[in-house]
């Protein structure tokens, strides 16, 4: 009996450690298999959803007279949001386009004066060539008068000899008295002759002083209305650049007046809406908030110790804690060049006081892979818990 008794605890011993040491080995290899999935599948609780949020705002001041939308409230882009009053920028917008159509007549007008000015510096060079050649035909003249001068003084010498060698003939009684007096005639002639000569000769140079004088006055003319031409053309540029300042101001109240009309940048849900009809704004002053939500993405903060297991490009699984049921699934996209707590509004100072050595958490920035659920929208500040797949 009491053999049978150690035998049957005997075999309870063994049973028991046999259970025991299975138990220790499934437990060994539960804890193998665990480790081994951490190293490949590196998850973090310290995620949140994140995404683009437009800030809605006007670009100039004025006072609202229509708001098109409300609270969470979903638009398309180019839907009209608000309106502003025109009136003060359509007024502007008129005042502008008078503007530059004034400057625009001072600018034709002076291109009608520079047509006629060029007209004037035509005629007046070509009144200061007529008087060149004028002149220039003169000089040409006055010396063929001196040339004439010289055979007239020439003719005058001659008969002059002749006049006196007839004379002593004469006065010997050798020639006749007729020949004597033709003798004298063509010395009498030829002193007529030559004087006539110099005469005409003084009267081209009286006609070429004259006419130096006009081409002086001429050359004057000229340049004056030469100069008259260039001030013209300087104005010109002048008037052209306002008329360029007056046509950009158009353009700049035109396009106030397009700001009158805020739109949606891009589809969305409307948050924060903080304007309303009859409200007097200011430029930059933010009126609502525009959350699209078809490229939301997950942000995902990894402690610094597990960081240089990830790549861009590995596979992550994310759950989120609004849809327990439902997996998503990502991609790692990038990983921040910095930690959060050195990126943050008031980064720590290490280098006073004491220290303690805290994990630090990088940023990982998570994309979906699929396209947006509309069973399961992912809005922005959701948590989530992602798992990346860290194979090689």
């Amino acid at each position: 009996m009491d053999e049978e008794r150690k035998n049957t605890d005997h075999r309870r011993r063994n049973i028991a450690f046999m259970v025991f040491f299975i138990v220790i080995l499934i437990g060994a290899i539960i804890g193998y298999l665990y480790v081994q999935y951490k190293k490949t599948h590196i998850s973090t609780n310290d995620a949140f959803v994140e995404g683009s949020v437009h800030t809605i705002s006007s670009r100039i001041p004025g006072t609202v007279i229509k708001v098109n939308v409300s609270d969470n409230e979903f638009v398309k882009k180019g839907t009209l949001l608000l309106e502003l009053d025109p009136e003060i920028y359509e007024i502007k917008l008129k005042e502008a386009i008078a503007g530059a159509e004034a400057e625009k007549k001072k600018l034709n007008e002076i291109k009608a004066g520079i047509e006629a000015q060029r007209k004037k510096v035509e005629f007046a060079e070509a009144m200061l060539e007529h008087s060149k050649a004028i002149l220039t035909s003169l000089k040409k003249t006055l010396i063929a008068r001196e040339a004439e001068v010289e055979a007239k003084e020439a003719m005058l010498r001659q008969a002059e000899s002749d006049f006196r060698r007839i004379k002593s003939l004469f006065e010997k009684g050798v020639v006749p008295r007729d020949r004597y007096e033709k003798a004298e005639t063509a010395y009498d002639t030829a002193k007529s002759a030559l004087r006539a000569a110099k005469a005409i000769k003084a009267q081209t140079e009286a006609q070429i002083k004259a006419q130096e004088a006009l081409v002086k006055q001429a050359q004057a003319g000229y340049k004056a209305e030469k100069a008259v031409l260039k001030r013209l053309i300087e104005s010109l540029d002048t008037q052209s650049r306002a008329v360029k300042r007056r046509e950009a101001n158009v353009e700049q109240a035109r396009l106030n007046l397009s700001y009158t009309k805020i739109y949606a940048p891009s589809d969305g849900y409307i948050t924060r809406k903080s304007v309303e009809v009859g409200n007097t704004i200011q430029a930059g002053q933010p009126l609502m908030a525009l959350v699209p939500l078809n490229d939301v993405y997950i942000v995902a903060n990894y402690k610094e110790t597990k960081i240089h297991r990830i790549r861009p490009g590995m596979k992550v699984k994310i759950k989120v804690d609004a849809y327990p049921d439902h997996e998503f699934i990502g991609r790692v996209e990038s990983i921040m060049a910095g930690t959060g707590a050195r990126f943050s509004l008031f980064p720590p100072e290490n280098a006073t006081g004491n220290y303690v050595k805290v994990v630090q958490r990088i940023p990982v920035k998570i994309v979906l892979e699929t396209t947006p659920d509309p069973d399961h929208p992912l809005r922005i500040g959701m948590s989530v818990v992602p798992t990346v797949i860290a194979t090689r």
